[in-house]
């Protein structure tokens, strides 16, 4: 397999024509290598449109929607970054590559180990990886610039946007199968936030998420 030829058409045939025309979001894919985080079982898919599976129930997102993610977030080089769900580590590479410090969470830790692996192989030296249940946020490092959880939420815990800053950006799935919206929220003023919802998709559930209440007959 041609690996940059590869990545060249993932770029143009799948995340281009996703609405992600920030050229340095695009010319970021080039330099953080999505390969090197990838299980050595599928580094043949690692430029397919699909999600990849990591073990432990949990997959990398595919490449459009990593992207998309990266884009409508605006990341910028003073953030302070929250990830809930490392995965392999690939999605805080790319968020490190933009801010000032990303802190990402991972509840497996198996995957916690693999992400520090990958990440450090990488060379990313402003990611930390903490081993723990972020699924009501992570208050140890807040207030943060940006949030991103991987896994879907059936309802939005407050505890998250209580730890972004005024300004700050936060990004989730909301939802559960078979409609989950992607979705931004952005902190307006103390304790006023504004959501947009991008597009639709399905995702694994986070661990631990918490349930809305539900009516029992």
């Amino acid at each position: 397999m041609n690996i940059e030829q590869a990545r060249f058409n993932m770029v143009e045939q799948q995340i281009r024509p996703w609405e992600v025309l920030d050229q340095e979001v695009l010319d970021l894919l080039f330099v953080v290598k999505r390969e090197e985080f990838v299980p050595p079982a599928y580094r043949s898919l690692a430029f397919a449109d699909l999600e990849i599976p990591l073990g432990h129930g949990q997959s990398m997102w595919a490449p459009k929607i990593e992207a998309r993610v990266l884009q409508e977030l605006q990341v910028r080089k003073s953030d302070r970054v929250l990830e809930i769900g490392s995965g392999s580590g690939h999605m805080a590479a790319l968020l490190a590559a933009r801010a000032d410090q990303v802190y990402t969470v991972e509840i497996i830790p198996e995957l916690a180990q693999m992400a520090r692996a990958n990440l450090a192989r990488a060379g990313v030296n402003n990611a930390t990886v903490e081993q723990g249940d972020g699924a009501r946020g992570w208050s140890a490092h807040a207030p943060y610039d940006v949030i991103v959880i991987t896994g879907s939420v059936p309802v939005l815990p407050e505890e998250f946007l209580r730890q972004l800053k005024v300004g700050g950006r936060l990004f989730a799935f909301v939802g559960e199968v078979p409609v989950m919206a992607a979705r931004l929220v952005t902190c307006v003023a103390e304790g006023d936030y504004q959501a947009v919802s991008l597009f639709e998709s399905n995702v694994a559930p986070l661990l631990n998420a918490p349930q809305p209440e539900r009516f029992v007959f």
